[in-house]
Parts: structure tokens; C-alpha cells; sequence
């Protein structure tokens, strides 16, 4: 008999928590349960439409562009927009140089923590936070440290913890603003806090803005507008703003006055080189989502704020139930009372799809250690949507709370 063939540690120690409650959805829909869907932040599954004037760009790219490999580090049409984009946002002065684009951010994450890190390396995180920053740093034999964010003070950076646990080993500093999954704007002066730590002992800082245009309640501060002299990688991309997330286009633009992360540029470089170009025709439709009309930001901000409001109050008259108000991006995470009736916060989870069909993302899969004792949930679908899977929610919670 042949023995079975086996995969990588690295590959089998991914862990994705956001898609993981797919495999026991999909289950209880066999067994013929009506889901709600509250576990992916993909706008384009609920009342959220991809511009048209973006959509007919990608019809005229196929047709009339270049369908011939692109530029490794990114169409410079496509860098020159972002550029000119980024300091239209936020004022950051950068060149097209500096500026690489990806397929998605997802593809940014993986190729910079395989630049960064080598076995025992150390990338401070928020807590909770995108897992995708922790799959890829554990995937690269990296070690992940979590920094809390202080629920009690809308999940705000806890910057003394930032600064305890930096030792010799860390080799980046992650910022996720808005945050995802909690909803956190971080406030300007806490940001600069980080800055100031990262300059102190020369850490580069990653700052994912993907939600930068998707704020509702206070202000968004970019860490391109921190001093020059602090070392940064600014992440964003076009699946959240601009609507696209299915063509996959992402890129981040590096801020290194002095220099001092070139060689972390050509690491990332040679891998951009190695998969040869992100996707080109839809290159351009980004580019055209950047300078044409965009009101439509306007519209989907409305519509989200209004969903926020109902998604604090509602969870928060549920027994067992608390949250924090989101400020931004498309997520709320409340926290939930166990009990004695759930070991975890994931068993919950999967009793409640089972039970009554809704499918949320446990908080321990944003972060082990201050994540626990949540769930994350998405403010896109409907109202009635969310109405109906509240009833459920609360139901559930009166049975077994």
C-alpha cells in the first residue's frame, strides 16, 4: 500500500479563521438551514455595486490594451495615479518609484513578511486583528506578538504595551486603521505615540489603510503624514473603497528618507519579478477608480454609518451581549458572556450556525490572546437582513444564556 503523501508544517499550520466557518456553514445549508452570512467583509455580496465607469474600463482594457505581461512592480500609468491619489488623501509626497502594486493586499502581506523575517523573528500586531498578518509571519517561521487594543476606550492601541514588547527581534510594527475586525478609528495623537516608538528604536512601521475612505464617525489620521524620518510601508488596496475585491488589485508605496530599508525594496522586488505582474487589464480599470467620480464613497459611508447605528444598539439589547460603536471600515466586534454553556468562543460560533443559521467569525481567530470571548460581525447586509439575523441571534442567546 502506498503511503499517503504529506504537506509542508508551514502549509498546515494556516489558519484562517474568517473562511474556516465556511466548511460548518455550508453543512447546516445542506441540511437545509437559511444562512446569514455575516462572517466576510465582501461589500459585493450584499446592495453594494461596482461603479459602472469602473466595469466599462475593463471591457475597453481587454479590447484595446496590451494583454501582454506588465511591469513587475506595477504599471507606472497605475503608480503615477496612486501617487497622485495619496497626496490628494493625505498628503504624502511620494514618487512612482516607491510605489508597488500587487495582486491584492493579500499578496503585499505575504511577499513583505517573507522579506522581513527569518526564523525567530518577532512582528508586533494589534490584538485582535487581520489574520493574515499572523498566518504569513507564522508561515515564514516568524513569531507573532500581539499589542492590546483597550476595548474599554474604543479599542484604542495600548501604546505601553507596544513599547514593552519590543526586544531585539522585532522587525516590524503593524498598524491596522480602521480597523479591522473591531471598527476602531485610531486617534491622531495615539498614532504619532507609535510613530515616535518606531523612530526610537528603528523599527519600520506597516500601516494598513485599506478602510482609509471608509470612516463614519471621527477622523482618519494616516501614518504617511508622520514625520520623514520614521521608516514606513503604507498598505491599501481596491477591494474595500473601490469596490473590486474579486480583481484582486492592491499595492503599498514606501516612505524611507533615509534609506534604510532599501535592501527590504529589493527583497520584496525579486519576488514581484519572480511572479511576473499583477493582473494588467484590471491595472487599469484601478487606475480609472482612482480619477473619475467618487461619490459613490459618499453613498456606501451613509449606508454603512446607518447599519453601524442599528448593529450597537441591537447587539447591546441582547442578554449576554456588549459592544463598542464602529468608527470605520465594515466590522464590529462585540463581546459575548460564555458562560458555563460554551468551552469558547468558536463553539459558540459554530452552535449558532447550527441552531439558527448565522454565521459570524469567532474572536479568537483575530488573536488567541485578546481576541477571545468575541465574534466578529460585517455592517454591509441590508437592514432587514440585519433585523432578521439579530431575532436569531437574541433567540439563540435567551435559550442557552
Amino acid at each position: 500500500m502506498k503511503t499517503k503523501m504529506k504537506a509542508s508544517r508551514r502549509a498546515m499550520g494556516m489558519d484562517y479563521a474568517i473562511r474556516e466557518v465556511v466548511v460548518p456553514a455550508e453543512a447546516a445549508a445542506k441540511a437545509g438551514k437559511k444562512l446569514y452570512r455575516l462572517n466576510i467583509g465582501d461589500p459585493n455580496k450584499w446592495d453594494f455595486e461596482t461603479p459602472e465607469y469602473f466595469k466599462e474600463t475593463l471591457r475597453e482594457a481587454v479590447d484595446h490594451t496590451d494583454n501582454g505581461y506588465g511591469d513587475s512592480q506595477g504599471n507606472l500609468n497605475l503608480r503615477e495615479a496612486i501617487v497622485q491619489r495619496e497626496y490628494e488623501k493625505h498628503g504624502a509626497k511620494i514618487c512612482a518609484d516607491d510605489v508597488y502594486v500587487t495582486a491584492g493586499l493579500s499578496e503585499c502581506i505575504n511577499v513583505l513578511m517573507a522579506t522581513l523575517i527569518e526564523p525567530g523573528d518577532e512582528v508586533l500586531v494589534p490584538g485582535p486583528g487581520y489574520p493574515s498578518y499572523a498566518q504569513y509571519a507564522n508561515f515564514y517561521e516568524g513569531k507573532i506578538v500581539p499589542y492590546r487594543q483597550i476595548e474599554e476606550e474604543d479599542w484604542r492601541p495600548d501604546i505601553d504595551m507596544i513599547r514593552k514588547r519590543i526586544t531585539d527581534r522585532t522587525k516590524a510594527l503593524i498598524v491596522i486603521n480602521p480597523n479591522n475586525p473591531t471598527g476602531a478609528v485610531y486617534p491622531e495623537k495615539d498614532l504619532r505615540a507609535i510613530g515616535d516608538i518606531a523612530g526610537e528604536y528603528n523599527i519600520p512601521l506597516v500601516s494598513d489603510e485599506i478602510y482609509d475612505k471608509i470612516v463614519f464617525d471621527g477622523e482618519f489620521f494616516s501614518l504617511s503624514r508622520l514625520p520623514d524620518d520614521i521608516p514606513r510601508i503604507i498598505m491599501n488596496g481596491f477591494s474595500k473603497v473601490n469596490l473590486m475585491p474579486g480583481w484582486r488589485q492592491g499595492y503599498c508605496y514606501f516612505m524611507d528618507k533615509n534609506g534604510l530599508m532599501d535592501e527590504i525594496r529589493e527583497g520584496m522586488m525579486k519576488q514581484f519579478r519572480v511572479r511576473i505582474c499583477a493582473n494588467v487589464p484590471c491595472q487599469e480599470a484601478a487606475r480609472v477608480s482612482l480619477q473619475g467620480p467618487q461619490d459613490y464613497i459618499v453613498d456606501m459611508n451613509g449606508k454603512l454609518k446607518e447599519r453601524a447605528d442599528f448593529t450597537y444598539k441591537r447587539l447591546n439589547e441582547i442578554p449576554g451581549i456588549d459592544t463598542k460603536k464602529a468608527k470605520g471600515a465594515l466590522y464590529m466586534f462585540p463581546h459575548v458572556d460564555l458562560g458555563n454553556t460554551w468551552k469558547t468562543d468558536k463553539d459558540f460560533v459554530i452552535d449558532l450556525i447550527n441552531e439558527e443559521g448565522v454565521v459570524l467569525v469567532h474572536g479568537s481567530g483575530f488573536c488567541k490572546e485578546f481576541g477571545q470571548s468575541h465574534f466578529r460581525t460585517i455592517l454591509l447586509p441590508p437592514m432587514q437582513t440585519l433585523e432578521e439575523a439579530y431575532d436569531h441571534i437574541e433567540r439563540f442567546m435567551l435559550r442557552h444564556h
